[in-house]
Order: C-alpha cells, then sequence, then structure tokens
C-alpha cells in the first residue's frame, strides 16, 4: 500500500504470505507487540516461513540498540523487514536498512557524514500508533549520548506500508494523546517551515482537517472512525513533513524526551503554542520565500480563530481535554534549573526550519516562561 487510505489485515496477510518473502525480520515493541494484536495476527503467518522477532527495549531509538538489533539482521540476512510498531520501531528499520555500519558510525552520523548502501531487504511498515507518519518520512531519528539525531535521505522510506486502525485502538489514551498531537504538530509546524511549499500545505491541511476534528474525540468516545481518521491524520502528516520537515517545537522536544522520559508528542506540545506565538510577533523578521503572514491565515481558517492568541487558547484546550499535563514542574522538570541543558540539546537542524530566527536568548525566554 502506497497511498494515503485504510487497509485490512487481509490485505497485510496477502503480503506477507507472498511466496517471494520467505526469510522475515520482524521488529517490534516489547509491549505492543501484544498489545496491539500484532502478535495474535502474526503467529499463524510466521508459521509458515523462516522468521526471527526482535522486541525493542528502549524508550526512544538509541545508537547501542540500533547496532544490536542491526547485528541480529545482518546474520538472519531477511528479504523482508517487517516493521509493525510506533515510531522508534519503524525508525531502527528504516536506518537499519540503508546504513552502512563502520567502526566510526557513531562520530559519521554526528557530523552527517554517514554513506548508505543498497537497502538489505524490502521494509513493509505497519505502525501502530497514530502519529509520526514514521512509515512515509524520508527521515528516521537516532539518539547518542541523549542528542537527537536524524537520518536523512529517499532510500530511508520504506518500501509499503500499511495503516489498520486495529492495531492503533488498543494502545492507552496517554500514548494516543501524545501521538495525536505529535501529527497535529506537524501539520501546523509544516505549514509554516521555510522549505515548505505547495505539495506539503496541501498533505498538511488535510491532515489537519481530519486531526483536528477527530482527536479529542478519538480519545474521549474512540471508535473505529475516529481512530481511522487520525491514522490518515498521521500519514498524511509524514508526507507533509517529509517535504517541509518540522520547526521550533520539534527541535526543542528532544531534550524534554531524552532527559525526563517525556513522550515524543507530550514533549512537542509543551512549547507549540509558545513558538506559535513567537513566530507571529516576529513576523516582519521572517526569513522566507512566501509571506508568513498568508500561512498563518491557513491555520487561523483550518483551527477557526481569528487571532494568535485565539489560537494559543484553542490548542491549549485540545491539550487539557487531551489530559497533556504542560506543568513542567509536576512532570518533574525545574525549568530555572535545567534550561542551559535543554538548550545546549536542542536539535539544529530542525531549528534552522523555523521562519523565524532563533537565539539562545530567544530560547531561554520561551523555556522559562513554560
Amino acid at each position: 500500500m502506497n497511498e494515503t487510505s485504510i487497509s485490512t489485515k487481509q490485505e497485510i496477510r496477502r503480503f506477507l504470505l507472498d511466496r517471494k518473502f520467505d526469510k522475515l525480520f520482524v521488529l517490534s515493541g516489547q509491549n505492543s507487540y501484544v498489545k496491539s494484536g500484532a502478535k495474535k495476527f502474526l503467529d499463524p503467518i510466521l508459521k509458515n516461513k523462516e522468521a526471527f522477532i526482535y522486541l525493542k527495549k528502549s524508550y526512544y531509538p538509541e545508537f547501542n540498540e540500533l547496532k544490536k538489533i542491526n547485528n541480529f539482521m545482518r546474520k538472519f540476512q531477511p528479504n523482508l523487514i517487517v516493521a509493525i510498531g510506533g515510531g522508534s520501531v519503524l525508525d531502527y528499520a528504516k536506518i537499519i536498512n540503508v546504513l552502512k555500519f563502520s567502526p566510526n558510525l557513531k562520530e559519521e552520523i554526528k557530523n552527517l557524514s554517514y554513506s548508505f548502501k543498497n537497502k538489505l531487504a524490502t521494509l513493509v511498515a505497519i505502525p501502530t500508533t497514530a502519529g509520526s507518519g514514521a512509515e512515509v518520512t524520508t527521515n528516521a531519528v537516532i539518539y547518542i549520548n541523549k542528542v537527537k539525531y536524524s537520518i536523512e535521505g529517499n532510500l530511508v522510506k520504506p518500501d509499503y506500508f500499511f495503516l489498520v486502525p486495529d492495531f492503533v485502538s488498543k494502545s492507552s489514551n496517554k500514548l494516543k494523546s501524545s501521538a495525536g498531537f505529535d501529527a497535529i504538530s506537524q501539520g501546523l509546524e509544516s505549514i509554516i517551515s521555510i522549505k515548505s511549499n505547495s505539495k506539503s500545505i496541501n498533505f498538511a491541511k488535510k491532515s489537519l482537517f481530519y486531526s483536528l476534528k477527530y482527536f479529542v474525540p478519538s480519545l474521549q468516545h474512540p471508535n473505529m472512525e475516529n481512530i481511522s481518521k487520525m491514522c490518515l491524520a498521521a500519514n498524511l502528516s509524514g508526507k507533509a513533513i517529509s517535504i517541509s520537515k518540522t520547526t521550533a517545537p520539534h527541535a526543542v522536544s528532544y531534550p524534554f524526551t531524552a532527559y525526563y522520559g517525556i513522550s515524543h508528542g507530550h514533549a512537542v506540545s509543551l512549547t507549540l503554542e509558545k513558538f506559535l506565538k513567537f513566530n507571529f510577533k516576529n513576523i516582519d523578521a521572517a526569513n522566507t520565500y512566501f509571506n508568513l503572514r498568508k500561512k498563518f491565515e491557513i491555520i487561523f481558517n483550518l483551527t477557526k480563530t481569528k487571532n494568535i492568541l485565539e489560537l494559543q487558547s484553542y490548542l491549549n484546550k485540545m491539550k487539557k481535554e487531551a489530559n497533556l499535563n504542560d506543568n513542567l514542574r509536576q512532570l518533574g522538570i525545574n525549568i530555572h534549573n535545567d534550561y542551559s541543558k535543554i538548550i545546549s540539546n536542542v536539535n539544529l537542524q530542525r531549528l534552522e526550519n523555523n521562519p523565524i530566527k532563533i537565539e539562545r536568548k530567544d530560547l531561554k525566554k520561551i523555556l522559562i516562561s513554560l
């Protein structure tokens, strides 16, 4: 499946049972593999195949586990990699499938001097969360010593993906709220990213049409309809940011995940409306080829708000309804003591996509205001 549409389990079954795929490496999450229903679904299929199953243990994709998975995969030599899980699972599979593993890989990733090889195998991505859209993006995340880095390139994108709401429906509300808000943030950030274009904006608008309408209902009154719409929203937001990339809220989110264990979408939600306000207030200093004010008008129209203050209220209300706590003290963060550590580990690649140049003093001011 390569179009943004909902799939059936029967479609996946037919795909996996294809005789050309006789060695399957299944990569999933230690908890999600059973809870999502993936194990129950795959067990009968894998009986007819030579298969190896690895269940990732790290909370977020980190380098040491990446190497461990790579060693298993190289020994097994699959012709199909089945990545069924959340964004971390998909990112591991995407990286291992294309990256040359050298003795100096850590430094190569840090210096963006890594190199690709031909794909190890066909990669099919089956998300069990509706959030990052990692099944269609041309980048993958990896953490080295708690610092986030991106592996980027067209080869990184999975060969196939399937969107199955039933796998997503069994996630906890905590996970659904974090993932869903990530999709919303990706859509909003994509619209104002300096790399946005007409194609990415079209994907972002379609994504937000679904996510803004169905996000809270999918948490408060979940059913197959609203969960399906969130699967579509996440996939479309992934297509949007694959073109435009994300901006400041994502850039600042990674230290919150690495140091405090805050899930990715939740971490993004901590600063989203603050950075939107910063960008709007400094709109005359925009470093863009487009009219940033018109981009904000798109956002106002999508959210049915009239100005930046209403937009802030709209997003804060949504976070409250989704139980996304933004009280840093309750989250175990003393921002006055820790802002320097957070700023030092901000992802500069994503920060550079922000339409307004952000200085360290701006980051400090925004973080202290949280």
